[in-house]
């Protein structure tokens, strides 16, 4: 369900927060950015999961999202949003005059009886009153489209995954998302890393890609690179064991990589 703004002087705040955000987009940021309150008021809100604050400490949300330039009045696509993780932080962050738009593969018709639904957590999610900006789109990622043009392409360790789902060209994606967005926009992604030079060797089985690989493979869609954050590095880590391993889970070595698609309208991501 669409929310819409309120009638207490959004439109203001949403110009102002967009402008924030736009300055925030131009600079390649490697240290922590700060976190504005409109941010750390969202990480403290009372409606999240106690399971989703103690990971907090390891994620870092409200730097993150500062980074990634989040802000009230910003129209978002997430993709695979999972549990909620961020999808209940962003939606409120962007508030009534924003929007969440959850993007999850739709499941096929020849789906065999207990294969994944990528959609049942975050349609629950959606359906609960305290994330009424949220909703879910649940397409062909081959053919992945929006209701809208949106501000911001969210991706979470998850990057990685698009390489494992069955017959999907990310060359091709990548296009799509450049599409979605706004010029100006950003596609922002953050995963877990992979040895150096590994490309997308470990996608599949560590759950992991080099980051080398992801940059390359944005660029070539038309982004232009804004930076990098180390927020979520670990120089302890060394890539060689699976994600969900208990030894290494919530404290694997992450990338946050942030591209932008060009401010000119004219600008028009490669053709394969």
């Amino acid at each position: 369900m669409r929310v819409n703004g309120s009638k207490f002087g959004w439109v203001s705040l949403a110009l102002t927060s967009w402008a924030v955000w736009l300055g925030a987009v131009s600079v390649a940021a490697a240290a922590p950015s700060a976190v504005p309150s409109f941010i750390a008021d969202a990480v403290a809100d009372a409606h999240r999961p106690d399971a989703d604050r103690q990971r907090d400490a390891n994620r870092k949300p409200g730097e993150t999202l500062a980074f990634a330039g989040v802000a009230p009045g910003l129209k978002v696509a997430e993709l695979l949003p999972g549990g909620g993780y961020y999808t209940r932080i962003i939606s409120k962050v962007v508030g009534p005059a924003g929007h969440v738009y959850a993007l999850v593969p739709v499941q096929p018709a020849t789906a065999p009886a207990g294969a994944p639904d990528f959609a049942a957590r975050v349609r629950a999610l959606a359906a609960d009153p305290a994330y009424a900006n949220v909703s879910v789109v649940a397409q062909p990622f081959s053919d992945l489209k929006v209701p809208e043009p949106v501000d911001l392409v969210w991706t979470s360790q998850n990057y990685h995954d698009l390489h494992n789902l069955p017959g999907l060209d990310v060359g091709i994606f990548n296009q799509l998302v450049f599409d979605m967005l706004r010029p100006g926009g950003v596609y922002f992604i953050l995963d877990h890393t992979a040895a150096p030079g590994s490309g997308l060797r470990d996608t599949g089985t560590l759950h992991r890609i080099d980051p080398q690989k992801v940059k390359a493979e944005v660029l070539a869609a038309g982004f232009e690179f804004v930076g990098e954050s180390k927020l979520l590095r670990q120089a302890s880590d060394p890539h060689t064991a699976r994600v969900f391993d208990p030894v290494i889970r919530g404290r694997t070595d992450q990338f946050i990589l942030k591209f932008r698609k060009p401010a000119s309208s004219a600008a028009k991501a490669p053709k394969p």
